[in-house]
């Protein structure tokens, strides 16, 4: 059976503009490996890359992950089934990135709430 979805449990996207594959990594619960795997299975996520081929995520590009991760991981979709799910129409209309761009709002508004407090 899968286990129940943890991406409540992931931490905050900081505000950087990029990001490394090993920042993604931590930020997503996802093996490096794994990224760059899903870098050919998914057309959507199409990190930056610098010299030395090095990788460079975007906030879009770590919220796509995050979503690809709860296809996979808590709603049991193949590899395939999450593609289709992606690139088809369903994808307009699902609102799992805006729940997770609302969530990382208000942990930040929070966090200067937290600021202005002390």
């Amino acid at each position: 059976m899968l286990e129940p979805s943890h991406n409540d449990e992931l931490p905050a996207i900081p505000g950087k503009r990029y990001f490394t594959i090993g920042e993604v990594s931590e930020l997503c619960a996802v093996k490096p490996h794994v990224l760059r795997y899903w870098e050919q299975e998914f057309p959507q996520l199409n990190p930056v890359k610098r010299r030395g081929n090095r990788r460079y995520y975007q906030r879009q590009d770590v919220l796509m992950i995050r979503q690809i991760r709860a296809l996979l991981y808590d709603q049991g979709f193949t590899i395939g089934g999450a593609r289709q799910r992606l690139s088809g129409d369903e994808a307009k209309d699902d609102s799992t990135q805006y729940k997770q761009l609302i969530k990382q709002m208000i942990t930040e508004l929070e966090d200067v709430l937290m600021v202005l407090r002390k």
